[in-house]
Formats: C-alpha cells, sequence, structure tokens
C-alpha cells in the first residue's frame, strides 16, 4: 500500500489554516473570546476577508475549531501524565496535569472553561473532545469499584443513562461522586487562574494538592 503525500495546495491550506488560528489565539490573549474577528484575522496576515472566510465561513466556525482544539490539548496532556499507577495515584497525577495545561494555557483555558461567549452556541462536534477527561476520571472509578451511592431518583436516572451511553458499568452514585468531583477540580483552578483566591490561597499549590486528595477521599479512591 502506498501512502499518498500531500500536494503543495494541501500543505498550503495546512500552513494557512494554522496561521489563522495562531492570529485568532493571539486574539483570544488580547481581546477575549468576545472580540474575535475574522476581518481581523485578515488584515493581521494581510489575507482579503473573503479569502479567510473559505477556511472557516463565520465566526463561530473559527472557535468552534479553538475550543475543539483546547480540549483535545488538555485532554492530551492529561493522557499523557496518566502513569498506570494504582487509581489514587492516577487521579492526583490527572488533577495536577490539569492544573499544569491551565496554568500554561490561560486563554485557552478561558476559551473552555470561563464565562459562555454571547450569541454562540457550541455544536455537537464540541462534545467528544470535552467528554476526554472527565471520561478518563470515570474510568478510573470504575478500576477502583467505587461504591454506589444514595441519590435523588431524578439525578440517579440521568447518570445512568448517561453511563449507558458512553457504555460504562458505573454505579449513578459512583458516577455522582465523581461528577461532583469534577466541577470542584475546575472550579478550584478556575479561581486560581481567574484571581480569586488572591489574599488567601496564593500560591495556590497547597490548596489545590489538598483539594486533589479531599475529593479522592470523597470518590472512594
Amino acid at each position: 500500500m502506498t501512502t499518498k503525500t500531500p500536494g503543495a495546495r494541501d500543505r498550503n491550506r495546512a500552513a494557512l489554516t494554522l496561521a489563522i488560528k495562531e492570529d485568532a489565539r493571539d486574539q483570544l490573549a488580547t481581546a477575549g473570546a468576545q472580540a474575535l474577528s475574522l476581518r481581523a484575522v485578515a488584515r493581521n496576515l494581510g489575507m482579503s476577508s473573503s479569502a479567510v472566510y473559505r477556511y472557516y465561513p463565520c465566526r463561530d466556525d473559527l472557535l468552534t475549531a479553538l475550543i475543539i482544539d483546547a480540549y483535545t490539548s488538555l485532554a492530551d496532556a492529561v493522557e499523557r501524565a496518566d502513569h498506570q499507577g494504582t487509581p489514587r495515584e492516577r487521579w492526583l497525577d490527572i488533577w495536577r496535569a490539569v492544573r499544569a495545561w491551565a496554568l500554561a494555557n490561560r486563554h485557552e483555558y478561558a476559551l473552555i472553561y470561563g464565562s459562555p461567549v454571547p450569541g454562540y452556541k457550541a455544536p455537537q462536534d464540541t462534545i467528544a473532545p470535552a467528554g476526554r477527561v472527565p471520561l478518563l476520571l470515570l474510568t478510573i472509578a470504575r478500576a477502583a469499584e467505587v461504591a454506589d451511592a444514595e441519590i435523588d431518583t431524578t439525578l440517579r436516572g440521568q447518570l445512568a443513562a448517561v453511563a449507558d451511553a458512553i457504555s460504562i458499568d458505573l454505579p449513578p452514585g459512583a458516577f455522582a461522586r465523581v461528577m461532583v468531583a469534577w466541577t470542584q477540580l475546575f472550579g478550584v483552578v478556575g479561581f486560581e487562574l481567574f484571581g480569586q483566591l488572591v489574599g488567601s490561597a496564593d500560591p495556590a499549590d497547597a490548596l489545590f494538592d489538598f483539594s486533589a486528595a479531599a475529593m479522592a477521599d470523597f470518590v472512594g479512591l
């Protein structure tokens, strides 16, 4: 079997796609997602607006590409950090990897876990990359055989349906514990990144490590 080598047109398209997204990330850093502008990207790259629109027909398409890239980058970093130790060791490694990625990619973190962009509705394409980190946490709970817990019948039905949809054999009560811990993870990271801990637990290393261990206890690892 022969492998087709990308032609010059494909290489140029890939290079321009990368350049467009890099300029858009610069806009995120300087003006925020709300101010993202395809016209500004075109101006900065010396392209016509119509040329940029051939790659991304509207701002939301470019925003979606950036969101998918951010979720993918985060999940890749987390999966690289997931050494095959005990479930608790894996849990702590994953938490630390999330924080390390967030501190190194503050604007991308704000894009996916900060304030929603007015008028933007994330498409289905973002669901799979967004779910990679929580799915890994659920997988760890499954490996640890976390026990069920008493939860509201409505929540039990909701989470049983989700567990069935993603094919993970985890009791709804255990699923609920992981979901609470997942929100705690991004809560403590968000508080640190957005300055909510200044004057209290700043720097936040000790608070973060305490939170990671406390949530491991809570989940039952």
